[in-house]
């Protein structure tokens, strides 16, 4: 939503469907879940307005199992957004920018697991 470019027609141009949002607030996503997020520096752009933790939470929802996150970001965040992320079942990696190690600017991708809970052990019995 506060975007000062838009990319959408690329993404419509690729057979694809994209949308803006807030971070900051929940998006209506019923009945639908998403195979992809991919945002460029939006903790950046949310600093001051939501925490970060509300933001990874929000596109844990909207994010069906065995999605992918992909994040463009400064460096110092992504490492931050990595400590939660892996607190929150992904397997996550950081990838240097593509003009090189020395960028500021890294990308991450970030697969949720599909996992359930442990089955439970039956109760024992006693003769």
């Amino acid at each position: 939503v506060e975007a000062k470019v838009n990319t959408l027609g690329v993404v419509y141009e690729r057979g694809l469907i994209g949308t803006y949002q807030s971070w900051c607030e929940a998006m209506s996503t019923y009945p639908r879940t998403y195979d992809l997020i991919h945002a460029v520096s939006v903790f950046n752009l949310y600093e001051d307005r939501c925490k970060m933790e509300d933001i990874l939470l929000e596109m844990d929802r909207i994010l069906r199992p065995e999605g992918t996150i992909i994040l463009r970001d400064d460096v110092d965040v992504l490492v931050k957004v990595k400590n939660y992320i892996d607190e929150m079942q992904y397997n996550s990696r950081i990838f240097d920018h593509e003009e090189g190690p020395l960028q500021r600017e890294k990308i991450m991708v970030a697969v949720k697991q599909y996992w359930t809970a442990p089955a439970s052990s039956p109760p024992q019995t006693t003769s």
